[in-house]
């Protein structure tokens, strides 16, 4: 097999690129929030509020629900530390990467409409990964590069082993914090960018990959990712704030986002949140915003087999599929017995941060230490959601345990 020998891994096409660089009826949601609710779960606020006090968190938003409805409902702390505004329940969030198994669901709505396949080469879609290679061996600045075994496939994007690059491209190194190109854009740079591995033989977390599943979704459906979003999901289960983009409408309901210096909260320095009103980059891998209510309609649709009421927003057989164990015996996910379907991380064998939900769970954090996971053989789900950045792993942080851990508690006395 012919090698090639290349001092970098950019094309002059990427180089010149980067230089210029209907509403539906939404369904009700029933909210079985009683007294007797109130008191049962009166010990997840006292917890969430010992982490307020602590100056862990400015505050929280926790959900846990069934595929019935909200069972419990509460918010602790501020919105904002600056002026200790009061944390409402509808305070909107920074969902990170809790948007990735969205956008994994609009790839699955387009699978049941017969409009793609998750076994499509990537190319198939977007032309500009025609001729991907694979680095073979680095020697410095040296890099050797042949072709992969195959092509990568929009299942090995859903399941985060594809091989492409996790990193962000020189170039488009701050995209992330200013959101100021196109989804095309960037999905044309990670193209050029050789693989990090064959296709299909590990699990590597990748941003570029999920991205490039938004770009696909404009492509196959002629919508920007968005739009796509909104008609398809957020508008039919009525998710009315959860977006890409921060509007001034929703603006003073954002909560703040923080790290924790000298024992204090501070503002963080990257919001990842398009609050410039020239921000462009949709991010799919992490770019939505939303509330707790909203999110509840998500998953209690996930917990319903695709349905929320009489609303169908994808298949059953495409639920099962998502939610299913996809990548084998490859090691993969943030805290032990995981594994990862498409889009959503799943729960091989209960342990640790884990070992109050069953086999089969599945779910997904985000950077800022949001988590909502979903138990379909407790009829359960929990979302919870706070701003801090810093946390040395969110998917294994004691706010995540000691919620989960009285949530399971609470349903099951």
């Amino acid at each position: 097999m012919r090698q090639q020998r290349l001092t970098h891994t950019w094309t002059p096409r990427v180089l010149i690129l980067l230089a210029s660089l209907s509403f539906v009826a939404a369904p009700r949601v029933t909210v079985h929030a009683d007294d007797g609710n109130a008191v049962k779960f009166a010990p997840i606020r006292a917890k969430m509020q010992e982490f307020v006090d602590r100056n862990d968190i400015s505050g929280a938003v926790t959900v846990v629900g069934r595929r019935s409805g909200i069972i419990s409902i509460d918010a602790v702390g501020s919105l904002r530390v600056e002026d200790n505004h009061p944390m409402p329940r509808d305070g909107i969030f920074r969902i990170a990467s809790m948007t990735k198994p969205i956008t994994a669901i609009g790839i699955m709505i387009l699978v049941d409409k017969g409009e793609l396949s998750v076994d499509d080469p990537v190319d198939k879609h977007l032309p500009e990964f025609r001729g991907q290679m694979l680095v073979a061996a680095r020697d410095g600045e040296t890099v050797t590069l042949k072709k992969p075994s195959r092509p990568i496939t929009i299942r090995d994007l859903l399941t985060h082993t594809s091989g492409l690059p996790g990193g962000m491209p020189p170039g488009l190194s701050d995209l992330y914090a200013k959101r100021n190109h196109t989804l095309a854009e960037a999905v044309m740079a990670f193209s050029q960018r050789p693989l990090d591995f064959e296709p299909g033989t590990k699990w590597a977390y990748c941003n570029a990959g999920i991205d490039t599943l938004g770009r696909i979704i404009e492509v196959v459906s002629g919508k920007s990712y968005e739009g796509f979003l909104a008609t398809n999901i957020s508008e039919p289960l009525g998710m009315k704030d959860t977006a890409c983009f921060l509007d001034n409408s929703r603006r003073t309901r954002l909560a703040g986002l923080y790290e924790k210096k000298d024992g204090k909260l501070v503002a963080a320095a990257n919001p990842l949140i398009g609050v410039d009103p020239e921000a462009r980059y949709s991010m799919p891998a992490g770019g939505l915003i939303s509330t707790g209510q909203d999110l509840a309609k998500l998953y209690q649709m996930m917990l319903g087999r695709g349905t929320l009421g009489k609303t169908r927003i994808i298949s059953e057989s495409s639920v099962a599929t998502m939610t299913q164990l996809q990548t084998g015996d490859l090691t993969a996910g943030f805290t032990p017995g995981m594994g990862f379907g498409f889009g959503w991380a799943v729960v091989r064998e209960p342990q640790g941060v884990t070992e109050m939900l069953s086999s089969g769970s599945f779910g997904h954090g985000g950077a800022f230490g949001t988590q909502a996971w979903i138990d379909p053989k407790q009829d359960l789900f929990v979302i919870l959601l706070i701003q801090r950045v810093g946390l040395p792993n969110a998917d294994g942080s004691e706010m995540r345990r000691e919620f989960q851990s009285l949530a399971v508690g609470a349903i099951k006395n």
